[in-house]
C-alpha cells in the first residue's frame, strides 16, 4: 500500500510540479483525515434589445499565462438549494438572472476567467412547478466584455430560449414559457463559440416539480460537475484563460464539483446527520464528459434516471452525461465523511471530489470496525 502512495505521489508532482502531503490529500478528497506519522512518506429584467452581427459569437482569444499573484482571489460562492414548491397551483413565476464575468480560484493558487450566472458555478437553482409559466430576464452585466444568452432545456421553443436571448453587456431580454414536463433540467450559455461559454461556467440546474411536489427529506444538495480547460500546465501558479486546443481534444486540466477543486471539502462540506434522508440535485455541465457519481460508502435508495419521471431503486453508480441531471435519494445510517466522486477515478486527482461530513452516534449494528488496519488514506 505504501509502494502505491508512492507512485500515485510521485505521478502527482510528474503532473502538477512539487505537492504537499496536505495538498495530495485535498486531491484525494480527504483533507482533515487523520492520518499516522506512518503516512510521511508523503511528506516532501428589462427592454428587450436586438443583438448585432458582432453579438453571435464570442471571439477567442488565448492569453499568455503568467504567474501573476492571485493574492485577494478567493473560490467562487456556493450556489443555494432552491425552497420546495410544495403543494401549490400552477402559477407564473419571475425569474431574473444575471451573467457575470469574474476572476476566481479554480485551484489553490491558480485563478480563472469564469463566466456564470449570478456570479456562482454552477449558476442559481432555478425551482418551478409543472404548469407554471416561467417569465425569465436574463441581464448582461455591463461590465462584462462578451455577449451571452441562455438555453433551457425545459423549455419548449426555438432554441431552448437561446436565439432569443442573446444580450450584449449592458442589455437585457425576457422569454416567457410554461413549464409542461417534471424533471430536473440543464441550462447553459449558447453563444458560440458554445463549448467555451460552458466550459467557463455558464450551466445550472432547472427543478420542475410535479404537481403536488416532491416527497419531502430532510436536506437537499445543489451538485454539478463541470470540465474545465485552462492555457498553461495544469496547477501552474497565476492567472489563466480558456483553452480551446485543449477543450477540443478532450482533455480537461479541471474536473470538479461546484467550480472548483475543494469546493466542497473541509470548511465548504455538505453537512448532514444519522438518521437524516437527503436528496442530491446532480447535474453535468460539461461540456466533453460524462460522470459515473457515486457516494463512497453509501447506496442510492432511489434514483431519477435521466432526472425523468422512471425511478431505479438500490443503485450504486449512475451516469449523467454533459447536459444531463439526476435525483439521487438515501439515508445515512453511520456517522463519518462521505466522498462524492466521478468514479472514473482518474478526475479524482483532477479535482473531482468533494465530501458530505455526517455526525451522529455509532451504529455497530449497521458497520463497525473489529480489528483496524493501516490507517493509511486510500482515496477513500
Amino acid at each position: 500500500m505504501i509502494e502505491n502512495m508512492i507512485r500515485t505521489t510521485a505521478r502527482l508532482r510528474e503532473l502538477n510540479g512539487p505537492l504537499t502531503r496536505r495538498e495530495v490529500f485535498r486531491r484525494l478528497g480527504l483533507a482533515g483525515v487523520a492520518v499516522p506519522m506512518g503516512a510521511a512518506v508523503l511528506a516532501g429584467c428589462g427592454k428587450r434589445e436586438t443583438a448585432p452581427a458582432s453579438a453571435a459569437s464570442t471571439p477567442i482569444t488565448v492569453p499568455t499565462p503568467a504567474a501573476e499573484s492571485v493574492a485577494g482571489l478567493m473560490r467562487l460562492p456556493l450556489p443555494e438549494v432552491a425552497p420546495p414548491v410544495g403543494g401549490r397551483d400552477a402559477q407564473l413565476v419571475e425569474v431574473e438572472l444575471e451573467t457575470i464575468e469574474v476572476e476566481a480560484l479554480i485551484d489553490d493558487g491558480v485563478a480563472y476567467t469564469f463566466w456564470t450566472y449570478g456570479g456562482t458555478v454552477p449558476g442559481p437553482m432555478i425551482r418551478v412547478r409543472q404548469g407554471d409559466t416561467v417569465e425569465l430576464t436574463l441581464k448582461n452585466n455591463p461590465n462584462n466584455k462578451t455577449p451571452h444568452n441562455i438555453d433551457l432545456h425545459a423549455v419548449t421553443g426555438p432554441g431552448g430560449g437561446a436565439k432569443f436571448t442573446v444580450v450584449n453587456p449592458g442589455g437585457s431580454a425576457t422569454i416567457r414559457f410554461k413549464a409542461l414536463n417534471p424533471g430536473v433540467y440543464v441550462y447553459h450559455c449558447a453563444v458560440p463559440p458554445i463549448p467555451m461559454h460552458i466550459s467557463s461556467g455558464m450551466y445550472g440546474l432547472i427543478v420542475v416539480e410535479p404537481p403536488g411536489g416532491l416527497p419531502p427529506v430532510d436536506r437537499e444538495f445543489y451538485v454539478m460537475q463541470g470540465d474545465f480547460y485552462l492555457d498553461g500546465q495544469r496547477g501552474q501558479p497565476g492567472r489563466h484563460g480558456f483553452s480551446l486546443e485543449k477543450c477540443l481534444a478532450e482533455q480537461p486540466d479541471y474536473v470538479v464539483f461546484n467550480g472548483s477543486v475543494g469546493s466542497l471539502t473541509g470548511e465548504r462540506a455538505l453537512q448532514a446527520k444519522v438518521g437524516e434522508r437527503v436528496r442530491i440535485f446532480f447535474g453535468v455541465g460539461g461540456v466533453n464528459l460524462t460522470s459515473s457519481f457515486h457516494v463512497i460508502g453509501e447506496i442510492f435508495d432511489r434514483v431519477a434516471l435521466e432526472a425523468g419521471s422512471l425511478w431505479a431503486e438500490n443503485v450504486q453508480t449512475t451516469s449523467v452525461p454533459p447536459g444531463g441531471a439526476t435525483i439521487v435519494e438515501f439515508t445515512f445510517e453511520v456517522p463519518g465523511d462521505y466522498v462524492m466522486v466521478d468514479h472514473a477515478l482518474g478526475r479524482l486527482l483532477k479535482g473531482a471530489s468533494g465530501v458530505i461530513h455526517v455526525e451522529g452516534p455509532e451504529n455497530p449494528e449497521v458497520f463497525e470496525v473489529v480489528v483496524p488496519g493501516v490507517n493509511l488514506s486510500s482515496g477513500h
